[in-house]
Formats: C-alpha cells, sequence, structure tokens
C-alpha cells in the first residue's frame, strides 16, 4: 500500500543534520520529561485553588498514570538492560543510566505524594466530613459491622494460598492487591501465605453507622453529610481469623505487583490478528514483575521471601507509607459533593446546528469547526447517526481507535447497516488498554454485517477520520468529519480536541483514497491536500520548517506555533532548532512529553516551550505556520513522535476556511499560548516553571476563559 507505507525518497535535512545538531546535550530524556509531567499533575493535587475533590481527583490520576508508565515504559528499559539492545536515544542515556535515574526521580515524587496525601488532602477531607480511616481510628461498633459485611460478602470470594514445599509460590497477577499472611500454627510454627483482595469490591469501604448515630452521620451522599469509609485490605486483614481458623494470626501486610504489560504482535507470524490479540492479553498477566510495592511495616524477611520468589531487583521495590496503590481514591470522586467540585458547564451547541436541516446540510453550506469539550460532541454522534438514516446516504466509513461503552456511534453504525448502507469500518485492536473493549466492538459489528477491518499489517491506525458518501440532484457528494481526538462520548467532556467537518471534494476525494489504502490495496502516490504517516508526515512538515526559514530570510516575519502532547522525534527538533538559530519565532505548547531543550545559547534562545495541565486534557493538536502572510493550519491525531511518524498511520489535516483559520490561530492558538495561570515554562535543564502574570499583565487561565466566552463565540 504505497499511499501509506513510508517513502523511499528522504529529504536532505533527514538524512543529514550538522554535527552540533547531532550532540546529546540537546536533548532531553523521553522518560524523565514524562516523569516532568506526571510531576505537573501532582502540582494540581497540590493546588489549593481547586475544589477539594478535584484536587483527590489529580492525586490519583498521578498514581494511575505512574501505574502505566511502569507497565509500558519501565518494563521496556528492563528488557533493554537485560538483552543488552535496544536504540540509544539522541540524549545517549544508556538503559542502566535511564532506569537509574528514574528510580530516584520517582521517590522523590512519592514522597511529595505522601505529604500531599496526609498532611494536606486528608485532613482537608475530614473536616469536610469525609473520612479514609485506618482501622485504629474505628470504633469497635464500626468494625463489628464491618465484620459483617466481610462475612456476609467478601469471605465467600476469597481463597488463602499457603506456601510451602507442597504449596508453591502462587503467580500474583498485575496490580492485584494481596496480603502477604503469617500465622502460627501449633505444631507446625510460623507459616506464610498469601490472601489475594478481589477486585470485584470497591477500595474505600463505607463504614456502617453506628446504632444512636444521629441522622446526619446516617445519611451518606449529600453536602454536609458525614461520610467514613475504611480501606478494603485493613478489612480484609482485621478478619482473617474467619480465614485461618485455629491458627494464631501473627501479622499481615499488604503488597501490589505491576508486570510488564506492552502486548507484542508479530502481524507478519499471525493469521488471524483478533486471535493473535487475544492470546496475548491472556499473557500479559503472567509477563515479568517491572514492579513491587510493599507497606511501610512489611519486615526484611517477609520483603526477601517476596523479591525472591517474583524474581525482581531490588532497585524495583518501592516501600510506601500511605496505603499502596493510591489510585483507589478516584472512587472518592464519585461522591455527591457538588460543593466539592469544580462548577457542572454546558457544552455548547454552536447556533449553524440549531437551524433546521440537520448536520449535512449544515456542512453543505460551509465547513464547520468545533472545539471540544466546550462545544458539544453532540454534532459528531448526530453526523453518524443522521447518516445511517438518510436515505440518499450510500456508504458510511470510519476508523476508530478507542470507544466508549454503549457508545451512541457504534450503534448509528450498525443502525446504518440495518439501513442497508454500506458500512466500513476500521477497529484497531493494538489500541493500548483498549485491546479487549476493541474486540468486543468488532465482533457486534461483524455480527450486523458491517465491513470489519483491523489496522494495517505492522501499524496502528490512530487517525480520527469519518466519510459519509451520499447521492444529491448535482451528483456524489463526500462529507468528512477530522478530528484530533476519540470517537469517545465521555472522553470528549473532559478532552480538549477539535473537529472538523467539510465537504471540500478535494479532502473528501483524499479521504476515500485513505479508505482505499486501509481496507484493501492501493497504489496511490500521495494526497492533494492530507499529510499521511508514515508516508509523508515528517517530509511534509520538515519541508514547511524549511519553508518558514526561508520565508524568515526574506520577509524577517517567521513565526511557527505548534501544539501538541508530545515532542520526541528527532529530526522535527533538529528543524525546529535550525528555524530557531536562523530567527524564526517558535512558540510550543507541549502538554507532556518534550524532548527538545530550549535556552540553549546560540542555538534555542528563540523557543518557548509551555504546557498547560487543568480541568481538561490537553488533546489537541494544531500545527500553524505563518509561510510569509499565507497563514497555513494543520490539524489532526499525530503528535511529533518517532511512533506516530513512522508506526502509525495517522493524518494530518489543512484548515481551508479562512474563518476558522482566525478562529484557530487567534483564538485557540494565541489564547492557549496566552495562559499564565495553568501554564508552566519548560527550563533548559528540563524543569518546568509555573508562570504567573507579570506586574500589570492580566491573568490569563485558557481552560476557564473558553469556558466563559466560548458560548459567545459559537453562537455568533
Amino acid at each position: 500500500m504505497a499511499s501509506i507505507e513510508p517513502s523511499t525518497e528522504n529529504s536532505h535535512r533527514v538524512t543529514e543534520s550538522p554535527a552540533d545538531l547531532e550532540k546529546p546535550g540537546l536533548f532531553l530524556n523521553r522518560e524523565l520529561s514524562w516523569l516532568q509531567f506526571n510531576l505537573r499533575v501532582l502540582e494540581e493535587a497540590e493546588d489549593v485553588r481547586h475544589p477539594l475533590l478535584e484536587r483527590v481527583k489529580f492525586l490519583a490520576i498521578f498514581a494511575t498514570n505512574l501505574d502505566e508508565f511502569f507497565m509500558i515504559r519501565v518494563s521496556g528499559l528492563r528488557r533493554q538492560v537485560a538483552g543488552g539492545a535496544g536504540e540509544t536515544p539522541p540524549d545517549a542515556m544508556t538503559p542502566s543510566e535511564q532506569m537509574l535515574a528514574i528510580c530516584r526521580e520517582v521517590m522523590v515524587h512519592l514522597e511529595r505524594h505522601r505529604t500531599c496525601w496526609q498532611q494536606d488532602l486528608l485532613p482537608k477531607l475530614r473536616e469536610a466530613g469525609i473520612y479514609a480511616l485506618s482501622y485504629g481510628d474505628l470504633e469497635q461498633a464500626e468494625r463489628d459491622g464491618l465484620r459483617q459485611y466481610f462475612q456476609r460478602e467478601v469471605f465467600p470470594t476469597l481463597t488463602p494460598l499457603a506456601i510451602d514445599p507442597t504449596h508453591p509460590f502462587p503467580h500474583i497477577s498485575n496490580l492485584s492487591f494481596n496480603l502477604a499472611v503469617v500465622v502460627k500454627d501449633p505444631e507446625r510454627g510460623d507459616c506464610f501465605a498469601r490472601v489475594k483482595l478481589p477486585d470485584s469490591f470497591r477500595r474505600l469501604v463505607p463504614v456502617p453507622a453506628q446504632e444512636g448515630s444521629t441522622p446526619q452521620e446516617k445519611d451518606l451522599g449529600g453536602i454536609g453529610k458525614v461520610q467514613r469509609f475504611a480501606w478494603l485490605e485493613e478489612v480484609v486483614a482485621d478478619n482473617l481469623d474467619l480465614l485461618f481458623p485455629g491458627l494464631e494470626i501473627v501479622a499481615s501486610y499488604p503488597f501490589r505487583v505491576t508486570r510488564d504489560a506492552d502486548v507484542t504482535i508479530e502481524a507478519d507470524e499471525a493469521p488471524d490478528l483478533i486471535t493473535a490479540v487475544e492470546e496475548q492479553l491472556e499473557l500479559r498477566d503472567f509477563n515479568s514483575v517491572v514492579r513491587l510495592e510493599l507497606a511501610g511495616t512489611t519486615p526484611d524477611h517477609i520483603a526477601d521471601i517476596l523479591i525472591r520468589n517474583l524474581q525482581i531487583p531490588s532497585y524495583l521495590v518501592y516501600t510506601e507509607h500511605d496505603p499502596i496503590g493510591m489510585a483507589g481514591l478516584m472512587e472518592l470522586t464519585a461522591l455527591e459533593r457538588p460543593d466539592l467540585k469544580d462548577a457542572p458547564f454546558q457544552p455548547v451547541m454552536p447556533a449553524l446546528l440549531s437551524k433546521p436541516g440537520g448536520v449535512l446540510d449544515a456542512i453543505r453550506q460551509d465547513d464547520l469547526l468545533l472545539y471540544h469539550p466546550y462545544d458539544s460532541f453532540t454534532p459528531v454522534v448526530e453526523f453518524v447517526r443522521e447518516a445511517a438514516n438518510d436515505p440518499n446516504v450510500l456508504a458510511i466509513k470510519q476508523t476508530l481507535y478507542r470507544v466508549n461503552p454503549k457508545s451512541p456511534i457504534i450503534d448509528a453504525l450498525m443502525e446504518a447497516r440495518v439501513n442497508g448502507k454500506q458500512v466500513a469500518v476500521l477497529v484497531e485492536l493494538k489500541a493500548r488498554f483498549d485491546e479487549e473493549n476493541n474486540i468486543e466492538w468488532a465482533r457486534k459489528l461483524e455480527d450486523e454485517g458491517v465491513h470489519v477491518v483491523y489496522g494495517v499489517r505492522g501499524l496502528k491506525t490512530h487517525a480520527k477520520v469519518c466519510l459519509v458518501v451520499r447521492r444529491e440532484p448535482e451528483g456524489i457528494r463526500r462529507y468528512v468529519h477530522l478530528g484530533t481526538g476519540n470517537y469517545n462520548v465521555l472522553s470528549s467532556r473532559i478532552y480538549t480536541d477539535l473537529s472538523y467537518f467539510t465537504c471540500d471534494p478535494a479532502i473528501g476525494s483524499d479521504v476515500s483514497d485513505l479508505f482505499n489504502a486501509l481496507t484493501g490495496y492501493s497504489r496511490k502516490d500521495g494526497y492533494a491536500k492530507l499529510l499521511v504517516a508514515p508516508a509523508a508526515l515528517r517530509r511534509e512538515l520538515l519541508d514547511r520548517i524549511d519553508r518558514e526559514i526561508h520565508c524568515h530570510l526574506k520577509n524577517g516575519d517567521g513565526h511557527l506555533a505548534f501544539k501538541m502532547n508530545a515532542l520526541v522525534d528527532k529530526a522535527c527538533i533538529q528543524a525546529l532548532y535550525r528555524a530557531a538559530q536562523a530567527g524564526v519565532k517558535i512558540e510550543l505548547q507541549v502538554r507532556g512529553i518534550c524532548c527538545l531543550r530550549p535556552g540553549i545559547p546560540g542555538m534555542s534562545e528563540g523557543i518557548t516551550v509551555t504546557s498547560v495541565v487543568g480541568r481538561f486534557l490537553e488533546h489537541a493538536r494544531i500545527y500553524y505556520f505563518h509561510n510569509g502572510g499565507q497563514d497555513e493550519v494543520f490539524l489532526g491525531s499525530a503528535d511529533l513522535m518517532p511512533r506516530n511518524l513512522d508506526r502509525r498511520v495517522e493524518i494530518l489535516f489543512p484548515v481551508l476556511h479562512s474563518r476558522w483559520r482566525e478562529v484557530i490561530v487567534h483564538d485557540i492558538l494565541d489564547v492557549s499560548l496566552r495562559d499564565n495561570v495553568q501554564a508552566r515554562r519548560l527550563r533548559s535543564d528540563g524543569t518546568y516553571e509555573r508562570l504567573t502574570p507579570l506586574e500589570g499583565e492580566p491573568s490569563v487561565n485558557s481552560q476557564d476563559w473558553f469556558l466563559n466566552r466560548w458560548k459567545a463565540r459559537s453562537m455568533s
């Protein structure tokens, strides 16, 4: 499929870089940069300006992020350390050096996490009537109530596993919560056992109200009500005598294991991709251990038993004084406490879509841009739903990467097939941690007669595109939705993303060619409007950066402004350095990983890098080129990372309508880049400093600005 596979023709800039652009000191390490991003998430938990349960949410997100980091990134580094292989990164750190630096950094972050929870959030939650209690803080009557709950609900699900010469060390599944239990047998002495906590129960168990408590204390869930919780592992630990009758419970110690969760599919060797993915998912729970979390009370001899049997090096063992696995704090955010949360907001329905005629009629009149979550995601759903029920629509084609449960888009696609439309859907089975969900959706679509393909061999399909083909009096017309984010109703409320609707013939033709390459075979060499990876996206971007250098040398007005999730690709970073050396103004807003090092004398003084972390996850990708006054703006799914440019099907698409280019450049980009409340600026040493308004400068919180003012803009 020549239309999406990498081109054999390379730009001179890509293959040959000046020696001074190859120096390792010009690049920040990818893994350490990610840890800096997660630290910014932790800073949001520390920020007293956020409502209390929003701060708890950020603390839980920090923990969840760290879990995934160990499952994917640390596991990969450990394989490199063990195998002595792996490509050297631009910063030239060896795998062992990276691992050591990661361990040091994580320890510092975990200490800040502990301080935030123990000394800040926990006391404030108590003041608000929300108690996450240690067992020692419970009254005896409360313990008795929890014992009844344990006997009734938890006890039947537990399976204690002895560990001795006749009972081998059991398998410990990924991210499971466990108790290492020491019991004393009258004849055998001290014995060791493991109890796995079932993951079907809440981590924070509501404490039953005591007899004689006030009505306010009994009535949980409202503002001002007292809500008391105990940790599940402590509930189980306090009732181990029921699991080991006749034995003395000496002690128990919670622990948790993290395993390598990176699924590798050898597509060339798999006759059936869906079966290959399922087989790999089954093996995920048996991959090597990459982290062991122990309670701070765990004695050395118990730790040694676990370390020896799990075959994990000591540098991947973390002893924690908080309850281990703090991602469970996310349960508290489900409490009905609106006084402790961000004020709810109502996404805007653009005025153009409120008129009679529907979404397709509005797109036929003009291109349409939506900025989620400030603009409603409903028009995206209605686009597919309307097409499914329009008798003049002949075909619908769509890519799906991450889809929410009970997806209305999936329902609409199946409805379209029932209504006799030709429906083709590419479901990316290799979307990390969504593999099982996507397999289920793929089979449901197939059951309805939808043409389902699972992706392109050797590549992930990450592009977000939907094509509707309609017969009209003037002939066949293509309607296209292109986006920066997933077709996911739930994430559309918490991610910032852009949607672009158009029936431009050139873009429609490009999208048809793209789907032909994705679902069949294609020998088409290029696209008129789209920039497509892995064939040409990097080359096209490098050419445009080079063009900006020439425009600046001619006119003195060179300007690049990119907004993305991650900047890792070496060739792109080197191109930006060349542009900065030529004097081009470069503004980058990179939410997560950034390997470019700003502020290097003679190299990158003209580059500013900021990151916004706030209420919504910044997810849009915008690439602006001043182009000598002929502004060019691309949107799409691609970050500037080797995986996006080399190992994924990605698209960037041009914003053709001048009005929407103005909105993106002068509203979205300008306001985002002026943020001095939630933004941090990257320093040359790889750390970040929070921006604050200068004297006389107004405060700009970009997300608040969009929440407050986007409605007026959208209604115009």
